[in-house]
């Protein structure tokens, strides 16, 4: 194949470094478009700011208070971006970028030490060319380095076990500790999290290896050692320096997040098994195939096959159980999905298998509801006044009231798609399946970048933008920011709130009804607005926004 010429010896470089050309393409290009997202992206990008105007870069926090729902590393990275860049979103979304062209890389090379380098570009493909997996390299949540250190883990224990087969050469004890330091890592971005399901996938191998001892005692050791030392060296500094609380917080909030809906966000059991087939389309539907598909002859994929088949199903149950549903808690997926999407499209393409009408039927079902949604919601837009009419949420109908100014040319995000797909089903059709392949992929790709830079600053005018405004008008004066009703971290981002000198400032009691020595502002929703302002005569209703009403306290004089 052509492939394999580019990616001769003479060449080795050459695929590397365009897909770091690539990457920087995808994913460096629009990351201050939109402002931060509550909550998530403003809350990790808050404790960020606070490390900084703080300079206490080992305590988490949020509101100048301990933070104890998430270790600190990620955190550091997007510090030490905002840093360089200065305080911004581009800063806090940065790291997340950098993971994803750090990602084509790793994929290719794992892909190519497994099969061959068609098998790495086709993983890489139908990662980058996925919905949900690459617009996560455009946020700034924890996840995409948290799920890079995870799955970094599991390759090199998959490496330690092909070692044990002769199915790969290597070194035992460079592979343990290696599996160790990112599973380490992992815990050190999110939380023990990372242990547990690295833990239960090598307990399921353990059984379906017939009880076979998959590590040696001295291993097991060493591999405990490594990641004790690195992945509790901060939960032994917070306890060295008196923060036992914040470590003991941060262990409550781990359990209760498994048995109970956090913040109102449950749902439905199978409601991952959704996320994964609409979010992760179109590879979605080749990981099917995919996971039906045997790699007969090849001992390298099939053993890969094997623990990659556990973890997809150990991560998708596992937060199938848990009663908190974030859309991105079943993200760790996307490397088993997609991994299972390249071996579909390698053996198509090499003509292992044969396609199956199933497939065009639901690429064209799913792929289509997808581009039509997207080319219509500008539509949608422009006739936002009579769609309201329909709702009965009043937040959400003043929600609506925001000036946004749709056109038709908003739509080609969806056109981008539609015409994707049906140019991929018609190559498909006439046997040209290497075409209908880079169409259908690319399509997706290309159509989530326009979506981003055309429909996701719009979207956030109806959503938060008029809040964000308030609080940005806010900063750089000596004031208190605070919500009334409702959970935000945007009111200390984008205020730019400096570290506090009196802790009452942070009870909302006495920021309404206390001796204030400056002046205090508020925003709540208009669906508990009036209830805020009873007793509470000083507070001056500034004015009202897209759902918003704003509110000035001013200090009493002597």
């Amino acid at each position: 194949m052509a492939i394999e010429s580019i990616g001769s010896e003479k060449n080795k470089f050459l695929i590397p470094f365009l897909l770091v050309i690539a990457g920087a393409l995808m994913f460096l290009p629009f990351l201050g478009k939109t402002h931060l997202f509550d909550w998530d992206e403003i809350n990790f990008a808050e404790c960020a700011r606070e490390m900084i105007m703080a300079k206490n870069y080992f305590l988490v926090t949020i509101d100048y208070k301990p933070f104890w729902e998430k270790p600190p590393l990620f955190i550091w990275m997007q510090a030490l971006s905002m840093k360089a860049l200065g305080i911004g979103e581009y800063a806090a979304r940065l790291p997340n970028a950098l993971c994803g062209i750090a990602l084509l890389l790793i994929l290719f090379r794992i892909g190519t030490i497994l099969k061959d380098k068609l098998f790495g570009l086709l993983w890489v493909l139908a990662y980058a060319g996925s919905l949900l997996p690459h617009l996560y390299f455009k946020s700034g949540i924890i996840d995409p380095w948290f799920n890079l250190f995870i799955f970094l883990g599991f390759y090199f224990f998959i490496r330690y076990q092909m070692l044990n087969k002769g199915l790969l050469p290597g070194k035992s004890n460079n592979l343990i500790i290696l599996s160790a330091l990112f599973i380490a890592l992992a815990l050190m971005t999110k939380g023990p999290v990372a242990f547990l399901v690295f833990l239960l996938c090598a307990f399921i191998y353990w059984l379906i290896e017939k009880r076979r001892a998959i590590i040696s005692l001295p291993k097991a050791l060493l591999y405990l050692l490594v990641l004790a030392i690195i992945g509790g060296t901060w939960f032994g500094i917070e306890i060295l320096t008196g923060h036992w609380d914040t470590v003991k917080e941060f262990v409550i909030y781990q359990v209760r997040l498994f048995k109970t809906e956090d913040s109102g966000q449950g749902g439905p059991f199978y409601y991952h098994f959704v996320v994964l087939l609409i979010g992760c389309f179109p590879a979605s539907i080749f990981a099917i195939r995919g996971m039906m598909t045997k790699t007969i002859g090849d001992a390298k994929l099939t053993e890969t096959s094997r623990w990659m088949s556990i973890l997809f199903w150990v991560v998708l149950i596992l937060f199938s159980i848990v009663k908190t549903k974030i859309i991105h808690y079943s993200s760790l997926c996307y490397y088993p999905l997609t991994y299972f999407a390249a071996v579909a499209i390698y053996q198509l393409l090499t003509g292992a298998i044969t396609w199956k009408k199933w497939m065009g039927w639901s690429l064209g079902i799913i792929g289509g509801a997808l581009g039509f949604a997207l080319a219509v919601f500008p539509i949608a837009g422009m006739h936002i006044q009579s769609i309201s009419a329909l709702v009965k949420d009043p937040f959400a109908v003043a929600n609506m009231q925001a000036i946004v100014n749709w056109s038709y040319f908003d739509s080609i995000a969806g056109m981008c798609l539609l015409i994707g797909l049906i140019s991929a089903l018609v190559f498909i059709r006439r046997k040209n399946m290497r075409m209908g392949i880079v169409f259908l992929f690319m399509s997706a790709l290309i159509s989530t970048n326009i979506a981003i830079a055309t429909l996701a600053p719009k979207i956030e005018l109806y959503s938060q933008n008029s809040a964000l405004e308030f609080f940005e008008s806010l900063k750089g004066k000596d004031v208190y920011v605070s919500t009334l009703g409702y959970k935000s971290y945007a009111q200390y981002f984008y205020s730019g709130m400096q570290p506090w000198k009196d802790i009452r400032c942070t009870d909302n009691n006495w920021l309404l009804t206390g001796d204030i020595d400056k002046p205090a502002y508020f925003s709540a929703k208009i669906t508990s607005a009036e209830d805020q302002k009873k007793g509470v005569p000083d507070l001056k209703e500034l004015y009202r926004k897209n759902g918003f009403v704003f509110f000035e306290r001013l200090p009493k004089p002597h």
